[in-house]
């Protein structure tokens, strides 16, 4: 047993593709942060993801087809812009996925099987729906992810 343990304290797991989940929070700005230092570190993809909630709209918001593509339009931009922060901290290959749903569901069963991700960084609380949920978001990601996820506070 105890050369099984030094083994593991000799082997360091790296990281080549880490997905980030990204809102307005404090919460996702700090995992931001982390995220690209492991990239940094790891000379790793780094993956951002944004997604647009669906259940934040009412009835007929949802049947506008202008209201969810300026709602879509407006989240690129933003994400556009965190992919722009990534790129001048050294990054050198930062992708985008922006997709729609509930966002715990939707970035386990969706962008991360469709991203290749081995490491899912996320805020614990966001600044829109999931804070409502008291953090259920992130404590369903870190259940149900079929990766490794680093939940930041």
């Amino acid at each position: 047993m105890d050369n099984e343990f030094k083994k593991l304290k000799d082997e360091k797991i790296t990281f080549r593709r880490i997905l980030v989940g990204v809102d307005d929070s404090a919460d996702a700005q700090l995992a931001f942060k982390y995220a690209i230092r492991e990239a940094l570190e790891h000379h790793a993809d780094l993956i951002i993801t944004s997604i647009l909630e669906s259940d934040e709209m009412n009835i007929y918001q949802a049947l506008s087809r202008d209201y969810i593509h300026g709602e879509r339009a407006e989240l690129e931009k933003h994400v556009e812009e965190y992919r722009n922060l990534a790129l001048e901290a050294g990054v050198e290959n930062v992708e985008l996925v922006i997709s729609e749903g509930d966002p715990g569901e939707t970035i386990v069963k969706n962008v991360i099987p469709a991203t290749k991700a081995d490491l899912l960084v996320i805020g614990s609380l966001a600044k829109k729906g999931i804070r409502k949920h008291f953090g259920s978001q992130a404590a369903y990601m870190a259940k149900h992810s079929p990766i490794s996820v680093m939940v930041v506070r």
